[in-house]
């Protein structure tokens, strides 16, 4: 099975941003449009230079979910470059989603095509000081693998997520509903996007995961972890990177578990 993977953005200053940050950060991405999709409506991108990585789901249809995630994520980035501002990073984050938000709304009242069209979103950027912010809007996720515990860094934005929260519904019930593809929130779809960003101490060993649901509703977070930590120890008893990325590991499983929607992610491990 190949990997189907998107377009990924990178600084036209990538070399000498390679020498200085790469041996602080490991990066690996994969996308697969699944066994049932017809088309990849997921998208994702980063930028070395900014230590910006985003990774976006699309919705309305092939030609509309694929235009809003391309977008948001080109969007984001372009907003994310440093630009010598002063303003708090989290601040950037919510512009530059917002930015993406008006483009996306404005486009969609346009082009009938596209009418509908939106795209959950999930972002991490990390500062000098090794902070890493973590925004999104929808039902992306972003995991943090710290000493072999993985942790979820973000809250889904969705009807069954909001019905667990209330304690109307168990997880267990919320993975089986028929409700559970709806989601609360997604860039583009209405004028004004709310967006939350939490912020996390990051420390060399912490490993970020982004992934679209077609990852996380496939495998369980308890596979997730395994196969995270399966792969760092395989990476250590090797004494080099091997030969299938780790975004590609877990790809490759999420479309052998089902593949029912897009499945993408996106990894960063700071070293």
């Amino acid at each position: 099975m190949r990997s189907q993977s998107r377009r990924v953005y990178l600084d036209r200053g990538l070399e000498a941003a390679l020498l200085k940050t790469m041996l602080q950060l490991e990066v690996s991405a994969a996308s697969h449009r699944g066994r049932v999709r017809t088309s990849n409506q997921d998208a994702y991108g980063y930028s070395v230079d900014a230590r910006c990585f985003v990774l976006c789901d699309g919705m309305g249809g092939a030609a509309g979910g694929e235009v809003a995630s391309q977008v948001a994520v080109e969007t984001f980035l372009e907003r994310l470059a440093p630009d010598g501002t002063a303003a708090p990073l989290a601040r950037r984050m919510e512009q530059a989603i917002s930015a993406a938000n008006r483009i996306l709304f404005t486009r969609a009242q346009r082009e009938p095509a596209l009418h509908g069209m939106g795209t959950t979103l999930v972002a991490v950027v990390l500062d000098e000081d090794s902070r890493a912010s973590v925004a999104h809007v929808g039902d992306s996720r972003c995991y943090l693998l710290r000493d072999q515990t993985l942790v979820r860094c973000t809250r889904d934005h969705s009807l069954v997520e909001e019905q667990v929260r209330l304690g109307k519904l168990t997880s267990a019930q919320a993975a089986r509903s028929p409700m559970r593809h709806v989601i609360t929130r997604a860039v583009g779809v209405r004028r004004s996007v709310l967006v939350e960003v939490q912020q996390v101490q990051a420390a060399p060993g912490d490993l970020f995961l982004l992934c679209s649901d077609g990852v996380t509703r496939e495998l369980p977070e308890q596979r997730i972890r395994t196969l995270l930590v399966q792969h760092a120890e395989a990476a250590t008893r090797q004494a080099r990177n091997p030969e299938q990325s780790l975004a590609e590991l877990l790809v490759q499983e999420a479309v052998a578990a089902g593949g029912a929607d897009n499945a993408t992610c996106l990894t960063i491990r700071l070293t």
